[in-house]
């Protein structure tokens, strides 16, 4: 499957299975936090990337098969969703074929626009980040497409909000020595009272990023900045949950699925698969003798990732 992926561990969703709907690094920003590197790709531009039928026919196929249910189906994956014309038919359709709930995860930029908004209208949780509220830093962290501006993310967060029936999961994730003064805090949380979001989640920077610009707070500086927004924001932890999971693939396969889409430490391999860490660490071992996997050390451990960027066909 090329849209369908995972399901993998969230830190807030539990196991997500993932659907990717633009292609690589398609994206409205070049977020200096992205694990997956430069945007090639910065658009504001909506059209059907990927065909809502190929979609929704492996999402089909997925069901099909004999697996246990993930706790969210999320778009997410490699881009911004919401640039595909068709979420809101791939959304609505997949509803039709399962009672998994929906969650979509959007960097928030195009909430401003009613077809988007009338598009995300079906799902049940939509978690949008905002890492700024100020021109200076949304150009810093976010570094968005040029005529998007921060003022207009927070409007169409706020607008949003007002229409949307489902849930709205804020997320604020700070890097630091970029967004994480007292200042730049302030607005952020006075943004928030704004948008009135049903929860906030605080988060920092948890696997390497590519353009090795994001560094992340400690536990203790994540305590004080939650303070300092004065809103009742929850700080995110690592999930624990796994997910035995086998679609046919070996778990060779699954496990360089995983290490194209994201860096992963055998951990985190580990749990998303069930597997033994045994194995995983064979496997990691010949693909690193291979040079089909690289790794680096990012806070202490040890994260891989493959050397080839994911194809969308």
């Amino acid at each position: 499957m090329d849209h369908i992926f995972g399901p993998v561990i969230s830190r807030r969703l539990g196991m997500s299975l993932g659907m990717d709907v633009v292609p690589f690094k398609t994206c409205s920003y070049d977020c200096i936090y992205c694990q997956l590197g430069r945007t090639t790709n910065k658009t504001i531009c909506r059209k059907e990337y990927i065909s809502h039928n190929t979609v929704l026919r492996e999402t089909e196929e997925y069901l099909s098969l004999e697996q246990p249910a993930p706790d969210y189906i999320t778009f997410s994956g490699s881009g911004e969703p919401t640039l595909n014309n068709e979420i809101g038919k791939i959304i609505r359709k997949t509803k039709q074929l399962t009672e998994i709930p929906i969650a979509v995860l959007t960097n928030a930029s195009l909430l401003g626009q009613p077809e988007v908004q009338e598009d995300l209208m079906a799902a049940d949780v939509v978690l949008p980040s905002l890492d700024s509220a100020s021109k200076r830093v949304f150009a810093t962290i976010n570094r968005p497409y040029k005529s998007l501006t921060i003022s207009g993310v927070i409007n169409g967060l706020i607008s949003f909000r007002q229409s949307f029936s489902g849930e709205m999961w804020l997320e604020v994730l700070l890097c630091r020595g970029v967004n994480d003064d007292k200042a730049e805090l302030q607005k952020i949380g006075e943004a928030i009272k704004k948008i009135r979001p049903h929860k906030v989640h605080l988060n920092t920077v948890a696997r390497p990023s590519r353009s090795g610009l994001a560094y992340p707070l400690s536990p203790e500086q994540l305590e004080e900045a939650q303070k300092i927004l004065g809103v009742n924001a929850e700080i995110i932890g690592d999930s624990k949950k796994a997910f035995p999971f086998n679609d046919g693939q070996t778990v060779e396969q699954q496990v360089y699925d995983l290490l194209r889409r994201r860096p992963c430490t055998i951990k985190e391999i580990t749990d998303s698969l069930a597997a033994k860490p045994e194995e995983i660490s064979k496997i990691i071992e010949t693909f690193t003798n291979q040079k089909r996997v690289d790794y680096k050390v990012y806070g202490g451990q040890i994260y891989y990732h493959s050397l080839e960027l994911r194809k969308v066909k």
